[in-house]
């Protein structure tokens, strides 16, 4: 599916939902606009464009979002005090390394202060690569993931990184601390993602979901508290993936406070995941770019206080 349309299959929770509050849920934007998004013809349900925002659907039913349609605010702009760090750049791509706390790029709730906002400072090109409103975006890291991220510089490079991302052709690695001790030490969890019917707001391992895979391996594991480091790789790019697939087999991740992970034996401000690792093939050049992030201070101080 094209980048710029989203769906999602109406889940239990969410049955006899109004159409416009469900598309304000899967395509992350307000009431109104998501209003004018059916209004405007970019809401199919089972296939056929429905441009009434008032009706009420049910479950099973499938909704199709064409993000063109979406009205589109101002572009964001540059906030030089935003703080970035790169580690790498050329005139295609460029590589940064996420400090936790740190939203990717605007949306609803956060209008500015983003990561987007620092980069369009330091490189103001990227203003007209990808969409307007995400620009350089190819993939995100949640706002408490700390780590690397890749960012297109170029047209030429955004529509090449898309693609390798769709394919699986970006490797990307993760560190995590898990609660408890895993029964082998390396494994794929396999299980599609969506959301979750209890909670619209959140993901879930659920069979109507989108395919998710996520190979993990125990690299150490502590007893006080009992608690377990994860060398984590995804083959594919769920929303929340690590974190969900994690609970899911009943180890959430330390500090998640989303999916269970947050308890008194270990308390921190954010989930316990750090992208470690990236690597992918230059979409110009062709040359293989492999980059590593070492472990940010504040989760180098958990990992002192367990034993």
């Amino acid at each position: 599916m094209s980048t710029d349309r989203v769906s999602e299959e109406i889940p239990s929770l969410l049955a006899g939902e109004r159409l416009d509050r469900i598309v304000s849920l899967i395509a992350e934007i307000s009431r109104a606009d998501a209003a004018e998004t059916v209004n405007r013809g970019g809401v199919s349900v089972d296939g056929a464009v429905v441009r009434s925002g008032k009706i009420r659907l049910d479950e099973g039913q499938v909704v199709e979002v064409d993000r063109s349609a979406i009205p589109r605010d101002e572009p964001p702009g540059p906030d030089p005090s935003v703080r970035i760090v790169v580690v790498y750049e050329d005139d295609h791509v460029i590589v940064v390394d996420k400090s936790p706390g740190i939203v990717v790029h605007p949306g609803a709730g956060n209008p500015s202060g983003t990561l987007v906002n620092g980069l369009l400072a330091r490189f103001p090109e990227i203003s007209s690569v990808g969409d307007p409103l995400r620009p350089g975006i190819v993939h995100r890291l949640d706002v408490g993931t700390s780590g690397l991220l890749v960012v297109a510089r170029s047209s030429e490079a955004y529509d090449a990184l898309v693609e390798a991302l769709s394919e699986h052709e970006v490797s990307r690695h993760y560190v995590a601390l898990v609660w408890g001790r895993l029964d082998a030490p390396t494994g794929t969890i396999d299980a599609a993602i969506g959301r979750d019917p209890r909670d619209p707001l959140k993901m879930a391992v659920v069979a109507s979901g989108k395919p998710a895979r996520t190979h993990y391996a125990v690299e150490k594991e502590f007893t006080e508290p009992e608690v377990s480091v994860l060398a984590c790789e995804l083959d594919t790019g769920r929303t929340h993936q690590i974190r969900v697939h994690l609970a899911a087999v009943g180890h959430p991740v330390v500090g998640d406070v989303t999916y269970g992970g947050q308890r008194a034996g270990l308390p921190m401000d954010r989930p316990f995941l750090h992208a470690g690792r990236l690597s992918f093939v230059h979409p110009v050049s062709h040359e293989v770019l492999d980059f590593e992030s070492p472990l940010p201070e504040d989760l180098i101080q958990v990992l002192g206080r367990c034993r």
